[in-house]
């Protein structure tokens, strides 16, 4: 049986400074009560790793407004123009990442990989700074894995075991981010009984699981 805590018992255990990956994309599919519950303690200094920033004051937007993140490594910030002026004025240092690179970065840091060789951004300024590897006269970017202190997810059904079921977006990245952070903490819509999902629905094992956040409770 996995451990049951409020959204706020769960906030108390990052620290300012924290790296986190928040799943989600455009704030569908994250964990609200535990962003608000980060929120409310007035963390700052937070490293987010995410699809994208949300909407402003919604979802990962509502940790952008409170001035809680130091840095965000993203696919983009497109709908956050208060993600937008923080990386302007130098507020909020942003790395922009293709999303698929992104995704496959995290993947790489759960499976234990030594990083990602890819094509896209090749010739661009996604080049700048990057190694630039040579494979057979083909040239290649290197984007090295990415791991966080805690993975922060929502699922649409957990049960006591931590055996997690999604749907439709929410199932993007969350269940990738599940296998990369150090300490894993799910926000289901719905806790059942062990047996009651079925074991072809479950995409994230119970194993990975460290904490459930309590339905009902702040």
């Amino acid at each position: 049986m996995k451990k049951g805590v409020t959204a706020i018992e769960a906030a108390e255990m990052i620290p300012d400074g924290a790296v986190l990956m928040i799943g989600g994309f455009m704030g569908v599919g994250s964990p609200h009560r535990i962003i608000e519950a980060l929120v409310e303690l007035g963390r700052k200094n937070l490293t987010i790793i995410a699809n994208d920033t949300a909407k402003p004051n919604y979802g990962i937007g509502r940790l952008i407004r409170t001035g809680a993140v130091a840095k965000a490594i993203v696919s983009h910030i497109g709908l956050n123009p208060e993600t937008q002026k923080g990386m302007i004025d130098g507020s909020i240092q942003v790395e922009l990442v293709p999303q698929g690179t992104l995704a496959e970065r995290i993947r790489a840091g759960g499976f234990g990989l030594g990083g990602v060789l890819t094509k896209t951004g090749l010739g661009t300024i996604a080049a700048d700074g990057q190694k630039v590897i040579d494979i057979d006269g083909e040239q290649w970017l290197y984007a090295p894995p990415l791991r966080a202190d805690f993975a922060l997810i929502h699922a649409d059904r957990a049960d006591y075991s931590g055996n997690l079921a999604y749907q439709l977006t929410a199932t993007n990245f969350n269940p990738v981010m599940a296998m990369a952070g150090e300490t894993v903490m799910v926000e289901p819509r719905e806790i059942s009984p062990v047996g009651v999902i079925p074991p072809d629905n479950v995409s994230t094992s119970g194993i990975l699981v460290d904490y459930i956040i309590l339905r009902g409770a702040a």
